[in-house]
């Protein structure tokens, strides 16, 4: 199993940290990343509006989360960041002892005309992270790796509640959702290393094992969604 950020167990004496290096190795019983689950449309979603809109979802290793908003359509920008705690401890080294009150997560800002928030949380709870995973997701271990959805006003907390409530009734997952629904007090982008890794590491054993998975059932279930050419950062800062 190849984490980023925990020593590997039975083989390794130490951890090689998400900070530009690869995950930790694993050899002994190896398996593919969380699969991904099909899960119906929101009942509820926000009503449509012309401006953009920006959302603040959490669901492990921001590096995977990103690398699939980049590729939805109707997408103009995402970054990985933190949110959940103060701006003084939004560092990486810092958010990786769990003690924060962070988690990693991404802010993705999108055209409603092209896709909707409830279409958005359609895909973060069907391919991006599995929410029945409690502070982890995958090899990743600790409340920095929770599952959650910070919500802007009371439209998205109404919305994203009634999905996960929906989600739960029709029994779409084997265990019940553990995503937090959590006000937005703040996001603070991750250092610049952390920006558009999947795309820019894509040789990267941790991202081989775990993200670029996520990419291709991006493709596979929604290919009406899908965009082969990522929104990167550095791109869309130029736009």
């Amino acid at each position: 199993m190849l984490s980023k950020s925990k020593p590997a167990r039975h083989f390794a004496s130490a951890a090689l940290l998400c900070a530009g290096l690869a995950g930790a190795w694993w050899f002994g019983g190896a398996q593919a990343a969380e699969p991904a689950t099909v899960v119906p449309a929101p009942a509820i979603d926000a009503p449509a509006d012309t401006d953009a809109q920006t959302v603040v979802l959490a669901g492990g290793c921001f590096w995977g989360v990103q690398a699939v908003f980049q590729h939805t359509k109707g997408v103009t920008q995402v970054l990985s960041g933190y949110a959940g705690g103060t701006k003084e401890t939004a560092q990486y080294n810092v958010v990786s002892s769990g003690r924060t009150g962070h988690a990693e997560a991404v802010q993705i800002k999108f055209d409603p005309r092209q896709i909707s928030y409830g279409r958005i949380l359609q895909i973060y709870f069907s391919v991006a992270h599995d929410p029945t995973q409690l502070n982890r997701q995958g090899p990743d271990e600790g409340p920095q790796y929770r599952s959650a959805v910070f919500y802007a006003d009371a439209a998205q907390q109404q919305v994203a509640q009634a999905y996960i409530a929906q989600l739960d009734k029709a029994g779409t997952f084997k265990h019940p959702v553990v995503t937090q629904l959590t006000p937005l007090a703040g996001f603070y982008p991750a250092e610049a290393y952390h920006q558009d890794y999947a795309t820019r590491h894509p040789e990267n054993p941790y991202i081989v094992y775990n993200d670029l998975p996520k990419v291709e059932n991006l493709k596979r279930l929604f290919p009406d969604r899908y965009r082969e050419q990522p929104v990167l950062v550095t791109a869309s800062n130029r736009s």
